[in-house]
């Protein structure tokens, strides 16, 4: 009995002395301020290291790293130490030991550290987590999370095991609360979830950014990265994430921010508040981005945006950093080129020459963005494109998958000079079977375009063409025939435009669409709209159902895509039967959410309405006004120069028709000096059958003094022609009314029109306005006016004018085919105004 009791307290106190030692390595390893302290630790004391002390020496190195700025970690020097080695070899011999959540924290950390995906620690660890899963073992959420992130960083993107977290968060969504948690989880599991659970997950995090009054910026990162992963463009999380950036935005930094402009870019969402204070932030700090990887990414942000001054300034870095850019950075920069318009040929000489090097480590889809970019850019190095040519051409040889071909097709027919071989039909006809609309597309149009130039020298060139154009539009109307999926149809057009799609296909792309009908709902009213506008077609069944569908829905359809809806409708012309009901919904719907509206899209979301016919006063007076203007110049100054033009243009039209259709709002006419500088930049000139027509209404009227061509009306609307009827339908002479005649072969700029306006003509004398409408001003393969030269013929009748107008179908047809027919045609359009 004494010797039991000697070896039990024998026992107990070694335990005792264990314990203790063991609790002061932890304390000590704990307590470590560099990484060397950590390694000197574990060398000391490895035979005594438990599976505990592994797994928090490995998360404090990733710590001490976690504290230091990017540039100055040193993954390199840890990872190479050969007490690294130590701790993961006892690592792993450890694992099964391991606490469930040690397990995560560990390969976490080392995954952190760059360690290798196929690392043997890192598969040792994935596959016990794995185990314990399976077996039921629930971590905990903040645990699950971080072990999702793993996976999604070692690439695991549709593994069974992300299946098996994904299958945890289905059935514990409800229980979750912390925003940062679910974020992480979307983005990690959003390849392998169903339609139903994805709308679950977005439905989720709503439901918290509307709960949570400060959430961190990164959450929102994380959203909008799981949205691009879906491919989802859902306006109303991006907003929320929008607002929460702007609320941070002094914690945003030059990383944070190029991330956010790329996820919008991908997103296909914009925002000149965030732009704004992006472009303010970015400026100040200029000169703090002296590495390449960090400036490429202020390129990239900053330089679409930049003033002049700036602008140069990147211009002139990116010349003197460009040897140092990576293959990537390579192409960001010609990609931001293209989107700033900008050919510098200094900068796009260096480019070209450092690009030799770094060609052959582009993959096939990265070739083919590099060869639209310094054909867009009008890069002439012959040698580049020699060498482009040859790489592409490899591939296009040794491809299998229908997008790459396709892709590299389309591509090689816009490099100068490109000599077209048997193989690439050959190829292109091999994978017809397979295309969607979109590559069949990309194939057609660089078939069309070398049939144009005449790059066919092959022998039976002509034969094998014209046969390859037939399978393609065979292959077109299959698919388009064979559609059963509104949905999936309309994914489809999103990506197909061009001649080949407009004369081949969309006569039946149309038929289509009526024959799925029924499957149009306030889900996909949007999408539809874009197709029918990007095509200019007047389909009254497809609109009437557009517009029942979106009075029945109106609540659910976020107002954004109300205005796209209402713009298709505008644009058109085109009535619904219940159009004053359609019209009131979704303005009332939208006047009650202008919040949702940037300052510029109100100016265009104001003028759609106004060519309808519609001016809600609210939305009138907050658009006329001096703080909201001030704001719009503001704005007007980072956004592209194709949507700046724009909104300048359509303010100035919305001003004009308030002017003439609302004189009860009191705005005043601010745009005189606007239209005067446009009109003088322009180049419009008189074309030969302006000339060709002035000339025989000068016949009829009795003299080139009875017409007038090319003529400026107050408010600045241009009309082709102008003549004076007096009550008895009898020219009055311009000389007579001492009004000057324009010059025939001058620019058609007019200093008189304020004057003219406030001439009184004759008693019952009337003012005639003849317009040619070409093609432009119908929708397609119809003799409906559209919704801009119905305003124009509107407002000239409000200033006075009769208005009479040439139809391109009327004056080309052969009724009108020798020049006594067409001078009866005029005649009778002339003197038979009632």
């Amino acid at each position: 009995m004494l010797c039991l009791r000697q070896v039990c307290l024998f026992t107990l106190r070694h335990y005792q002395a264990r314990t203790l030692s063991s609790d002061l390595l932890l304390s000590q390893i704990n307590s470590c301020t560099h990484e060397d302290e950590v390694f000197s630790l574990v060398g000391r004391n490895k035979a005594r290291l438990s599976e505990k002390h592994v797994g928090i020496a490995l998360n404090m190195l990733w710590q001490l790293q976690k504290k230091r700025p990017l540039l100055l970690r040193t993954s390199d020097y840890i990872r190479n130490h050969s007490q690294f080695l130590t701790l993961c070899i006892l690592a792993e011999n450890k694992v099964e030991h391991m606490e469930d959540e040690a397990i995560v924290d560990t390969l976490y950390s080392i995954l952190r550290l760059n360690v290798e995906d196929h690392d043997s620690l890192a598969a040792v660890l994935v596959t016990e987590a794995w185990k314990r899963l399976e077996r039921q073992v629930l971590l905990s959420l903040p645990a699950l999370s971080k072990f999702a992130l793993c996976l999604y960083k070692q690439r695991r993107h549709v593994s069974p095991i992300i299946g098996k977290v994904a299958h945890i968060v289905d059935m514990k969504l409800d229980s979750i609360q912390d925003l940062r948690i679910l974020s992480v989880l979307m983005i990690s599991i959003s390849d392998v979830i169903s339609q139903s659970f994805q709308d679950r997950l977005l439905h989720k995090a709503e439901q918290l950014l509307e709960e949570k009054e400060e959430v961190h910026f990164n959450y929102a990162k994380r959203i909008l990265q799981f949205l691009q992963n879906v491919k989802l463009r859902y306006h109303p999380l991006v907003e929320k994430c929008n607002r929460i950036f702007l609320k941070n935005v002094s914690h945003l930094d030059i990383h944070s921010i190029s991330l956010i402009f790329g996820l919008y870019e991908q997103l296909g969402f914009d925002n000149a508040e965030f732009r704004l204070v992006a472009k303010q932030l970015l400026s100040e700090t200029i000169d703090d981005y002296y590495d390449p990887e960090t400036f490429v990414k202020l390129f990239f942000t900053l330089g679409p945006m930049a003033g002049s001054k700036v602008r140069e300034r990147l211009l002139i870095t990116a010349v003197h950093m460009a040897e140092e850019f990576s293959s990537h950075q390579v192409l960001v920069i010609l990609k931001t080129m293209q989107k700033m318009k900008c050919r510098n040929s200094h900068l796009l000489k260096k480019m070209a020459s450092i690009l030799h090097k770094h060609l052959d480590s582009y993959h096939v889809l990265q070739l083919v963005k590099l060869t639209q970019y310094l054909v867009v850019l009008r890069c002439y190095n012959l040698e580049l494109f020699a060498k482009l040519k040859m790489l592409l051409f490899g591939f296009l040889k040794s491809s299998v998958i229908p997008a790459d071909t396709a892709a590299i097709i389309r591509v090689l027919a816009m490099l100068p000079s490109f000599q077209v071989e048997e193989i690439i039909i050959n190829k292109a006809a091999a994978v017809l079977p397979q295309c969607g609309l979109h590559h069949l597309n990309c194939i057609a149009t660089a078939l069309v375009k070398w049939n144009h130039y005449d790059r066919l020298h092959w022998q039976n060139s002509s034969e094998l063409s014209v046969k390859l154009l037939q399978k393609l539009n065979d292959s077109g109307f299959r698919r388009l025939q064979k559609a059963n999926n509104l949905n999936l149809l309309l994914e489809e057009f999103t990506h197909v435009n061009g001649e080949w799609f407009e004369e081949v296909l969309n006569e039946e792309a149309m038929a289509t669409c009526q024959r799925l009908i029924d499957q149009i709902t306030w889900a996909n009213v949007l999408q539809l709209s874009f197709f029918l506008m990007k095509t200019n077609q007047r389909c009254p069944s497809l609109l009437d159902r557009i517009a029942s569908v979106t009075v029945e829905n109106i609540d659910k359809i976020h107002p954004f895509e109300i205005y796209f809806v209402l713009f298709l409708f505008s644009a058109l012309n085109y009535d619904p039967p219940a159009n004053e009901e359609f019209f009131e919904s979704c303005i009332q719907h939208l006047t009650s959410n202008l919040s949702c509206f940037e300052t510029h899209h109100l100016v265009l979301l104001g003028h759609i309405l106004a060519v309808a016919g519609y001016f809600p006063p609210v939305l009138i007076k907050r658009i006329f006004n001096v703080s909201f203007l001030s704001k719009l110049d503001a704005q007007l100054e980072v956004l592209p120069d194709t949507l700046k033009q724009r909104v300048r243009s359509h303010l100035m039209k919305l001003n004009r028709a308030v002017c003439l259709e609302c004189p009860e709002f009191h705005i005043p006419w601010f745009h005189e000096r606007y239209c005067q500088r446009v009109f003088r930049y322009s180049n419009s000139r008189i074309n030969p059958l302006r000339q060709h027509v002035h000339r025989m209404l000068t016949e009829i009227l009795g003299g080139s003094h009875y017409a007038r061509i090319s003529v400026l009306t107050p408010y600045y609307y241009e009309i082709d022609f102008e003549c004076i009827l007096d009550e008895n339908k009898k020219p009055l002479s311009y000389m007579a009314q001492n009004i000057p005649l324009d010059d025939v072969e001058g620019i058609h700029l007019r200093n008189d029109i304020k004057d003219e306006g406030r001439k009184a003509l004759p008693p019952g004398a009337q003012r005639i306005a003849l317009e040619f409408l070409d093609s432009k001003a119908f929708s397609k393969d119809s003799r409906h006016l559209k919704g801009e030269p119905a305003v124009k013929k509107r407002h000239l009748e409000m200033l006075g004018y009769q208005v009479v107008q040439i139809p391109h179908f009327e004056w080309n047809s052969m009724v009108l085919s020798t020049k006594g027919e067409q001078l009866e045609y005029l005649r009778r359009l002339l003197y038979g105004i009632q």
